[in-house]
């Protein structure tokens, strides 16, 4: 059975910037991020995974992922927590 993750990355620049998504191959996902072949807005930049979550579903990761972009509060915790 294949689990899905969300996870948060965080830019290795000095004004960093972080983004969050869901997968079912962290390792091959963060590599096609830093290889500028990941999401749009991830292009250019390098990244560092600095949390993620384990899913036995593809809906209940893409929940999660929604509410950690939408809740801007839960979202810095997180941060400041794995940063």
């Amino acid at each position: 059975m294949p689990f899905f993750y969300i996870y948060i990355l965080k830019s290795l620049e000095k004004k960093f910037v972080t983004y969050v998504g869901y997968t079912k191959n962290l390792k091959n996902r963060l590599k096609l991020h830093n290889d500028g072949k990941g999401a749009k807005f991830t292009r250019g930049r390098k990244w560092k995974l600095i949390y993620k979550e384990k899913f036995k579903n593809k809906r209940n990761a893409m929940s999660r992922e929604y509410y950690i972009k939408k809740n801007r509060r839960l979202r810095n915790s997180i941060i400041k927590r794995h940063s």
